[in-house]
């Protein structure tokens, strides 16, 4: 069983989650940076991908869809969206692995060294300092030497109306998990987490703030 920890739910409140693939494709514009997600992870067929925090497994079924002879593994420690996902990929014909499970412990739940990429999207932004390293030291534990790390989620907010737009995400999911963030902590973060060749590879615009795609590499 997974350890009993605390964790922001999607929209920062439990009984949000029903509307949380509502909410996101509005007022984040998905169809738009989704598909840039999977562009710089650039999935060839027979890779292995771990998607950490897939949360209602859209960035996930994407990536399978897209890609069908990948194969898709993706963790999350609510059950809640794990059911809204697994019924989405039912679905859209999408098989994935699905395991319930904190990020910063995923090599734990997974594996080590397995993985041809990691991917994570609007996770980091709402987890406490600590944990943000967490889950990106455990991604680096996942990933084959030479893996990729492509993360989709808040990052430096350049603009006063980025700034302000970004208030939206910070009242939801804690000013204190999410200022890092915005001041750019990531690009501090995933170099200290052994990952070398960071690029941010798009700066997207959206009605909540700017997301951020990152690209880093675990050395050969």
């Amino acid at each position: 069983m997974p350890a009993k920890r605390d964790f922001v739910p999607a929209l920062g409140k439990a009984e949000f989650t029903n509307a949380y693939d509502k909410v996101i494709a509005i007022m984040t514009r998905e169809k738009r940076w989704r598909p840039l997600v999977a562009k710089a992870l650039a999935l060839a067929p027979g890779e292995t991908v771990v998607d950490i925090g897939a949360g209602t497994g859209s960035q996930a079924i994407l990536l399978k869809t897209q890609t069908p002879d990948i194969r898709m593994i993706a963790i999350d420690p609510d059950p809640q969206v794990l059911a809204i996902a697994r019924a989405k990929a039912e679905g859209a014909d999408a098989a994935i692995e699905w395991h319930e499970g904190f990020g910063d412990e995923a090599h734990d739940h997974l594996g080590e060294g397995f993985a041809d990429a990691v991917v994570s999207s609007l996770v980091l932004h709402q987890c406490p300092m600590e944990v943000k390293s967490g889950i990106l030291a455990s991604a680096f534990r996942l990933l084959k030497p030479g893996g990729r790390l492509v993360i989709g989620d808040y990052g430096l907010q350049r603009s006063f109306l980025m700034r302000t737009l970004f208030r939206q995400v910070q009242m939801a999911d804690g000013f204190e998990y999410t200022q890092p963030n915005a001041d750019g902590i990531l690009s501090e973060l995933i170099p200290a987490a052994g990952f070398t060749a960071l690029e941010e590879r798009r700066v997207f615009p959206t009605h909540t703030g700017s997301i951020s795609i990152y690209h880093a590499v675990k050395p050969a």
